[in-house]
């Protein structure tokens, strides 16, 4: 009992088990689908978020172009629901059936060659980490061995999602566009739009979010964990000890891509379509913002960052859709100044210094209580050994005290 005690109150793990009793329990049996599915969505975005506790917080290196990899997850997913409801019976009416109906507005009269693949449901979820992952190596291979980071860094990573965007919108034959690929119907003949299919990709997101905070948890406590904050903190130090910062960095850049490409293959699937709106400046700045909110130094607090950003974009939309942009921005200017470690500073400053001292406070009487009762039980033999051992007032018998003098 005492050691599960113990590993209940290890850092991380108590509130990673409260997040997953929220999102697995509470959450599903207080809300309806729709807004169920809603929340399904915010979680996507939080797989962004903690990939940047890992990049931003724990590396130092900020990213302003996360909305790439999310993009690109995203898209690889619905290059597969696209064609697969783009068998030639669906699309008998268009002039080349066979293929995506954006590719026959623009007289395409064949499918892409770098479409093909996206017939396989394996090379599809292979693509949703290996494209997003083989990007980040190769931007951040360039950039961090020849030692660019900083300013510059979230600099180039932002004209990234800049670049991607243009070229997705202006390629609208092979990528959909500006509208991006939408009518996504089916996964393997599933059909994704029921209300028992949103509820099960519900879960399969919670589940592999939670799997994703345990192993970024497990990189945080490892050797390579403690290289990260300490190329955070003093980076020449490291590179004069013999160990290769660029590859290290590489490394975090990678997993936080990886992550990103989930969270995109997910959203894909939840929300039933993907376009450039969610890939370029604007979504990236707003993912750093969920790791802001929540704290970039806690993968739990990214989560909660990432919910309540979105709940309130949500909230403030419905009630004051001409006022809901300075809201968010009020909402984040507050958050920040008030609290400059995020949701999780909040936790860590008040609320477990509080349960410290109420603990501290309950121990300290514990043994005051037991120390007292002896002592009790000495002074009256009468009394019962029960009632001296719960510390409970002795009764007096009478005559058994002498009255004080007047």
């Amino acid at each position: 009992m005492t050691a599960l005690k113990n590993w209940l109150f290890r850092p991380g793990v108590g509130s990673t088990l409260l997040l997953a009793v929220v999102l697995l329990a509470v959450l599903p049996l207080t809300l309806d689908i729709f807004r169920l599915n809603l929340v399904g969505k915010f979680l996507t975005y939080a797989f962004v978020a903690i990939g940047l506790v890992m990049v931003w917080g724990y590396a130092g290196v900020l990213s302003l172009g996360q909305g790439v990899f999310f993009g690109l997850g995203g898209y690889a997913m619905a290059m597969f629901l696209k064609l697969e409801a783009s068998d030639p019976e669906s699309t008998k009416i268009q002039s080349t059936p066979g293929i995506p109906d954006f590719m026959d507005w623009n007289q395409l009269t064949e499918l892409p060659w770098f479409w093909e693949p996206f017939r396989s449901l394996p090379f599809t979820l292979l693509a949703v980490i290996a494209v997003p992952t083989l990007l980040a190596f190769v931007l951040s291979f360039a950039m961090f061995k020849r030692r660019v980071g900083g300013v510059y860094f979230a600099i180039i990573t932002q004209a990234v999602a800049l670049i991607l965007t243009v070229l997705i919108i202006g390629r609208q034959g092979y990528t959909g566009g500006v509208n991006g690929i939408t009518d996504l119907r089916t996964l393997a003949g599933w059909d994704i739009r029921t209300d028992g299919a949103k509820l099960v990709l519900y879960y399969v997101c919670v589940l592999l979010l939670l799997a994703s905070i345990a192993l970024c948890a497990w990189v945080q406590k490892s050797k390579l964990g403690t290289l990260l904050l300490a190329m955070r903190d003093k980076e020449d130090r490291v590179r004069f000890s013999g160990y290769d910062v660029a590859m290290f960095k590489v490394a975090v850049f990678c997993l936080g891509a990886a992550l990103a490409g989930v969270g995109g293959a997910l959203f894909t699937l939840q929300v039933g379509f993907m376009s450039p709106s969610f890939v370029g400046i604007v979504p990236s700045i707003e993912m750093v913002i969920y790791a802001a909110v929540g704290g970039r130094m806690s993968l739990v607090g990214a989560v909660y960052g990432a919910l309540l950003v979105n709940t309130g974009k949500t909230l403030f939309s419905e009630t004051f859709p001409d006022l809901w942009l300075f809201l968010m921005a009020a909402l984040f200017i507050g958050v920040t100044m008030a609290f400059p470690n995020g949701l999780a500073g909040l936790i860590d400053s008040h609320v477990k210094p509080w349960w410290r001292r109420r603990r501290g406070g309950a121990a300290a009487v514990a043994p005051a209580i037991a120390s007292a009762a002896p002592l009790a039980a000495a002074a009256d033999p009468a009394l019962p050994a029960t009632r001296a051992a719960d510390g409970a007032a002795p009764a007096k018998p009478a005559g058994a005290w002498p009255q004080a003098a007047s």
